[in-house]
């Protein structure tokens, strides 16, 4: 089985028990179809990028799982239907290799989530510049 991570985009009007109850689905449906579950996070309510479906804010969820191939498929028909989700995504995590953790270079564990603490709010409003840009246009950079 491959280890991979569900993260839900919930619309924030959505009551705290509806909530519960999708992320209760989708936990319930990788059981059953075999799988494990590794962690659940939620990340509580945050700024979007763009709007989606006019909303502005999203309630964050991340579910950390193993489980076969086919349970994905079976997750994302029921979060397709489901009109509180906004946006899911399932990405397969690549385990680190046992070498890495020899070598001293990454301790830490595979399991590992960041939190909604560790998260720095130092957007002081000026726009930032990449390197590449500064090569492709430098006369428009004054």
């Amino acid at each position: 089985m491959r280890r991979y991570e569900l993260m839900l985009v919930l619309r924030p009007d959505a009551p705290d028990e509806r909530i519960a109850a999708i992320v209760d689905r989708a936990t319930r449906q990788i059981s059953t179809d075999g799988g494990q579950i590794v962690k659940v996070a939620p990340w509580g309510r945050r700024r979007l990028a763009y709007p989606i479906e006019r909303y502005r804010e999203g309630s964050y969820h991340i579910i950390v799982f193993e489980a076969p191939a086919n349970t994905i498929i079976e997750i994302e028909r029921s979060l397709l239907i489901t009109e509180e989700v906004l946006r899911h995504l399932v990405i397969r995590q690549e385990r680190p290799s046992k070498a890495r953790g020899e070598d001293g270079l990454d301790g830490a564990d595979d399991g590992d989530l960041p939190s909604a603490e560790d998260e720095p709010d130092d957007d002081d409003g000026t726009e930032r510049i990449d390197e590449s840009e500064s090569e492709a246009a430098p006369a428009a950079i004054d």
